[in-house]
């Protein structure tokens, strides 16, 4: 059993009038002893913007802004942007968020090298409805059923796209692609480019004709994560291959439970998972994760790592932002206790 730390809330929502409703789902970059944390501001109804404040060390906030540090440009996010993650590549920031519209939440990309100003490459996830996803990644009898029972909660109409959320890029180049997980209900799937100018329509149309090439994981019968999984937090690249901390969710009688949990994927082939644990990370246990906007929730989205303690930064319950601690050696070796058999 891995032993995790819970370090408690490290930031609440203020008075200021973009973050007065709750503040959550932290991306966060690490220069050496200070973290960088470009958090997701929530305003009395539901309009995001992006926050942000410095941390130093893991859990000591010692600056924070009083306004936001990116806001919505365009009606592809007129309703806010939401969830930042944040990786540093070839000297370039890539801040990746969820657009939303009030209809559409879709993965969009901005550009920094001072995260002071930016340069919005607007959606990078494919614009496509249900029903023209499913006419192709159908002809692939190799993708899970689950992909197939998107719960829409709109008439088919022009403009109304599958909801693509939890985008995060690789923090460098894997043989020299750009990589970045996405998230389509149930399952984590992976772009690899040379270019991001390759994401056409064509790309696309030939990515989900053979999705089942691009999946990564799906979710497993277990209850934390039994229903779907999303990204969480960046890779962390290790000896033994790419780390990640993702979410899972499951379904009960008083609504979904949101669990944190761990994967290890091979260091050239991402698609490929070495490991992946059978129980949680962590599950929603105190007050602040069981009770908020929404209940039962602990997000990951950001991870710092201070000697040997990887130090795990996540929304709860949809509210704050807390975190949480494990021994980086301890959770490899426990992941390699559970490595995943390729045979079958």
């Amino acid at each position: 059993m891995i032993k995790v730390t819970k370090h408690g809330v490290i930031l609440k929502k203020t008075d200021l009038s973009f973050e007065n409703d709750s503040v959550l789902n932290p991306g966060i970059y690490q220069e050496g002893n200070t973290i960088h944390m470009l958090y997701r501001a929530v305003r009395n109804g539901n309009y995001s913007t992006i926050g942000y404040c410095k941390l130093d060390g893991p859990l000591t906030v010692v600056a924070r802004d009083d306004t936001p540090l990116m806001i919505p440009y365009s009606e592809d996010a007129s309703k806010g942007i939401e969830d930042p993650r944040i990786v540093k590549i070839d000297g370039v920031y890539y801040i990746t968020y969820t657009a939303y519209n009030g209809i559409n939440a879709l993965g969009a990309l901005a550009t920094s090298t001072d995260l002071k100003t930016f340069e919005r490459g607007g959606i990078i996830v494919p614009r496509i409805t249900f029903d023209e996803f499913k006419r192709l990644a159908e002809c692939n009898n190799l993708v899970n059923a689950k992909y197939f029972r998107h719960v829409r909660h709109f008439e088919v109409n022009e403009g109304i796209y599958l909801w693509d959320k939890d985008v995060l890029f690789f923090p460098r180049r894997i043989g020299g692609k750009l990589a970045f997980f996405h998230r389509i209900r149930p399952g984590i799937q992976l772009v690899m480019v040379n270019s991001l100018d390759e994401l056409t329509k064509e790309y696309w149309d030939q990515y989900f004709l053979h999705l089942n090439e691009h999946i990564v994981m799906d979710p497993i019968g277990v209850n934390h994560e039994s229903g779907y999984i999303g990204a969480g937090a960046p890779p962390i690249e290790t000896e033994l291959g790419w780390l990640i901390i993702y979410h899972g969710v499951y379904d009960t009688s008083e609504g979904y439970i949101y669990s944190t949990a761990a994967a290890l994927l091979d260091i050239n082939d991402p698609t490929k998972v070495i490991a992946r644990l059978i129980d949680p990370l962590f599950v929603p246990e105190f007050d602040y994760e069981l009770n908020g906007v929404v209940n039962n929730v602990v997000f990951p989205t950001g991870t710092a790592l201070f000697d040997d303690s990887l130090y795990i930064y996540y929304g709860a319950a949809d509210k704050c932002i807390a975190c949480a601690s494990v021994s980086l050696k301890e959770l490899l070796q426990e992941l390699l206790l559970n490595k995943v058999n390729h045979e079958s």
